[in-house]
Parts: C-alpha cells; sequence; structure tokens
C-alpha cells in the first residue's frame, strides 16, 4: 500500500493542538506517513512559539498570516506564500486534506 501523504489544516490556536496530536498518533501508526500542518491565520502566532522538535519538521507556515500579525518566522520551519494557494496545489498533487 502506499505511504500516506497529509495535510492537518490548523488555522486556529485549538486547531493547532488538535493537529499536532493527530499528527503524533498518525505518525505512531504509520511510520512511513509524509505529515504536514499547514497554518495560517490566528494559529500562526501558536505556531511561532513552537519548541517540540516532532513537530516542528511538519510545520508550514503561511507567510501572508505571519506578515498580517507581524510574526517572525522561525528558524528552520518551512513557509509558503499563502496557505491556501499551497493547500490547492498540494491537493491536486495527491495530499490528503483534514482541517483540526
Amino acid at each position: 500500500m502506499a505511504a500516506i501523504k497529509l495535510m492537518i489544516h490548523a488555522p486556529t490556536p485549538e486547531a493547532l493542538k488538535r493537529a499536532q496530536n493527530n499528527a503524533r498518533n498518525l505518525l505512531k501508526l504509520e511510520d512511513d506517513a509524509e505529515v504536514e500542518i499547514v497554518v495560517n491565520g490566528p494559529a500562526a502566532a501558536s505556531a511561532v512559539t513552537i519548541s517540540d522538535e516532532t513537530i516542528l519538521p511538519l510545520l508550514v507556515l503561511c507567510r501572508n498570516s505571519l506578515d498580517g500579525q507581524q510574526l517572525e518566522e522561525p528558524e528552520g520551519v518551512r513557509v509558503v506564500a499563502a496557505a491556501v494557494q499551497y493547500l490547492a496545489r498540494q491537493q491536486a498533487s495527491g495530499w490528503a486534506y483534514i482541517r483540526a
């Protein structure tokens, strides 16, 4: 069976907490899964405070949200121009989408 490719969309701080739990739970069951937590909107302020080394590589932050809230991107975290564009392009290339 093909490896799972999953984007978990987290637009709110509460959704970001759920997304982190969802990602951890999936990776326990499917260690070859590719998981991204795509963060935008109000969740961006929470995302820049994450220090969990398990979660940091999974984060994909929205530049528009960072700029709109005058937040600096954490070192080593992926940033895309717009979460909406990234989500659409990833889905078009076969990634599954879940909103946390």
